[in-house]
């Protein structure tokens, strides 16, 4: 699941550092993101439906793998 929120992350931003952490809990994957400030907007488009998105095909294919998937944008 990192390498994917990661892959789309790459698409979406400057291509600067991105940091992400992952913390597994029994079937959940928590994985927990550090942007630059001036890519988070294009992270999280207009309303968050970048960010929702995202959220939906991480959480999909999860799904097949029987794990939930959570992605937050750290401040």
């Amino acid at each position: 699941m990192k390498e994917m929120a990661i892959f789309m992350l790459k698409a979406l931003t400057s291509g600067k550092e991105i940091n992400m952490a992952e913390k597994t809990e029994g079937d959940s994957i928590y994985l927990s993101v550090k942007l630059d400030a001036a890519d988070k907007g294009k992270v999280i488009g207009k309303d968050g439906s970048i960010i929702r998105a995202m959220r939906v095909l991480l959480s999909a294919a999860g799904s097949k793998q029987g794990k939930k998937v959570f992605l937050k944008i750290e401040d």
